[in-house]
């Protein structure tokens, strides 16, 4: 469960890591009421949980009450790839020396937890690795030992932050890997961590994901979910049992399997398309599987084709087969399907369609082929 930069810092806030002062707005009133509370300059930022808000128009600085007003009636219902604001943050301004980037993830490979850091913050983390990869200082940390400050002490030191901001930013980092675990997070980003000109260490952003096998750990966890506003197609999926997260492209993509799903985006990417979704259906290719699938993905008005990317080993392609064609009986879909159908009884499978192709119904013999005509048709 991913987490709004407000529920992130208050995440954060709950495990003694510093965040600027402020609260959340959902209507232009509130927001001034907010910031005449929190005291000017402010910054107003649209709560989204998409990357971009800036360049979007969604965080804008003010320095007084006239211009809250303008801001927040602005970006209330601002849509930000495909995302609407509803919510605001209204956060006292930091004044900022340097920035910095820190983050714990988990390392599946390896089995252990990854720390990241750099004195180099701001901007992507993926843009650091790329363009300057020696600026960021990993940490393997493992589980059964965690984080002591005299390690985070070394870390901040390869790092090379500031030497003002290093104890500081120690003391911190183990305060973060305890949300980070404690707090069963996925993921727990700061981004940047900022020194100020006075010399203080404090999270300017947060980004949070929390790890859904443990919330039975967590029951406070349901203040989160009942303040989110989700994606219309993730909620629906959700509610219909399905794997799946909303994109911003034209292709919508099935897939069995989270791997192979990943893979169909990759290669959709790579013969110059976008996808608009990703939908794991696991083992279940059945009719009621594949029928929500569709309607889900049908429901996205983005949609200009469908790319049903299905490897059978479990799952048997003549049941895959047999459940498109029922699903077709009950979704009346809008895009053309494009089916590649691989792996245990694919060629039983595609006998069984073969009745029903037409110029909506297509398939390919290759992933490669199948995605390259998926993305000609949403383009067509």
């Amino acid at each position: 469960m991913d987490l709004f930069e407000y529920q992130g810092k208050q995440y954060f806030a709950r495990y003694g890591i510093a965040v600027s002062p402020g609260d959340i707005a959902d209507t232009v009133d509130q927001a001034v009421a907010v910031a005449e509370r929190v005291g000017y300059p402010v910054v107003v930022k649209a709560q989204v949980k998409v990357g971009g808000r800036g360049k979007a128009g969604g965080v804008k600085l003010a320095a007084n009450v006239e211009e809250v007003r303008l801001h927040a009636g602005n970006i209330l219902g601002l849509d930000i790839k495909g995302h609407v604001v509803r919510r605001l943050w209204i956060e006292r301004s930091s004044d900022i020396a340097k920035e910095y980037y820190a983050s714990f993830t988990l390392d599946r490979l390896n089995k252990v937890h990854l720390g990241m850091l750099s004195a180099q913050g701001g901007v992507e983390i993926e843009v650091v690795a790329e363009e300057n990869p020696e600026a960021i200082a990993f940490l393997s940390i493992d589980p059964v030992h965690g984080l002591d400050l005299a390690t985070a002490r070394r870390w901040v030191n390869e790092a090379e932050l500031d030497e003002v901001a290093r104890e500081q930013a120690a003391t911190l980092l183990v305060h973060l890997y305890e949300c980070y675990t404690h707090g069963d997070c996925d993921l727990a980003e700061i981004n940047p961590l900022i020194l100020t000109p006075d010399n203080k260490v404090h999270a300017l952003d947060a980004k949070v994901t929390l790890d859904e096998n443990a919330s039975f750990r967590h029951p406070e966890w349901e203040e989160f979910r009942a303040t989110e506003f989700d994606d219309p197609r993730e909620k629906m999926a959700k509610e219909k049992g399905l794997n799946y997260i909303g994109l911003d492209g034209t292709v919508g993509i099935i897939a069995n399997g989270a791997g192979l799903a990943m893979s169909t985006l990759d290669v959709v990417n790579q013969v110059g398309g976008t996808a608009a979704n990703f939908l794991d259906i696991g083992g279940g290719a059945n009719a009621d599987v594949m029928a929500a699938a569709l309607e889900v993905i049908n429901a996205d008005p983005k949609v200009k084709a469908i790319f049903v990317n299905i490897f059978g080993g479990i799952t048997r392609v003549d049941d895959v087969a047999h459940g498109v064609l029922e699903a077709l009986g009950r979704v009346s879909i809008a895009s053309p399907i494009v089916l590649r159908l691989d792996g245990t009884n694919a060629v039983e499978g595609r006998a069984i369609l073969a009745p029903h192709l037409s110029a909506s119904l297509i398939t390919e013999p290759t992933m490669m082929d199948a995605a390259r005509r998926a993305v000609s048709l949403a383009k067509a």
